[in-house]
């Protein structure tokens, strides 16, 4: 019942919310001469590295869906969410201390705002999915289908599943502040391990399983899902559904874990 009130106060709280998301917004790119661009620009070249890593140096056609630049984009725009979330949110609390310690707000508003900026500069990547979506369907090589549907589902859960990290990391972060280089070590080798590069089919058994447990598996699935024909890679159903149990979960131990730290955080910041 705490966990339901603690939520409630951060409902009431929006207006609140949305003014500090606006802000972190202003400060990211008031000095920026690109602005913009540079949510999109990182993803895109990376997309083009390995794209031609695999397909002209490698000659591996079947690392992906095809088309397979459309497949890199998806995945490394929503990688850049879930990287840039985890590394603000670790420290979120320390960047913002005097805040943090003044403001007679519920603490998770911190945390959640980083969540919710990250996840507006990734809606704003979209329509550049869309302009190459859009010219790979005028060339007939991209072919959507009903599962299209799961796109959305993929952002809310990955949108509750960094909430429930960055409740974690967060208070952790101020008390050990160790933590931002053990997340950014994670990351890389999370990485990797993710299948954001490489279809997760690839994953032999039974390791493919273990990969469930990474909640951005199933995430990448879903928001896959309904660009691409499924004759040779069918819809992987098995880490969609563990997607969705394993983030509600990461945000009811998350809430447990801020609420546990809270107070010995706000004695050492």
């Amino acid at each position: 019942m705490e966990l339901i009130s603690r939520y409630r106060a951060l409902s009431k709280r929006r207006t609140v919310l949305w003014t500090l998301v606006v802000r972190d917004l202003r400060v990211r790119y008031s000095r920026s001469v690109l602005g913009y661009l540079w949510t999109v620009l990182d993803p895109l070249l990376m997309s083009l590295i390995y794209f031609l890593v695999f397909v002209y140096i490698f000659k591996r056609g079947d690392v992906g869906h095809k088309p397979y630049f459309l497949f890199l984009i998806i995945g490394l725009l929503s990688w850049q969410w879930f990287s840039g979330s985890l590394t603000d949110t670790s420290r979120a609390l320390v960047a913002e201390a005097k805040l943090v310690r003044s403001t007679n707000l519920p603490r998770e508003i911190w945390v959640v705002r980083v969540v919710l900026s990250k996840g507006i500069e990734y809606l704003l990547s979209v329509p550049v999915l869309i302009l190459f979506l859009m010219g790979y369907l005028i060339r007939g090589e991209a072919h959507l289908n009903a599962a299209l549907v799961l796109f959305p589902l993929g952002i809310v859960v990955e949108f509750v599943a960094l909430v429930g990290l960055g409740l974690v990391l967060a208070p952790v972060t101020a008390l050990v502040s160790d933590t931002q280089r053990v997340v950014r070590i994670l990351l890389r080798m999370l990485f990797y391990a993710t299948p954001v590069i490489y279809a997760g089919h690839l994953v032999p058994s039974p390791w493919d399983k273990v990969t469930w447990l990474n909640p951005m598996t199933g995430i990448l699935e879903a928001m896959r899902a309904g660009f691409f024909t499924h004759d040779k890679y069918p819809i992987l159903w098995g880490p969609i559904i563990a997607s969705v149990v394993i983030s509600v979960f990461l945000l009811v131990v998350g809430s447990m874990v801020f609420r546990r730290f809270e107070r010995a955080v706000l004695k050492e910041i």
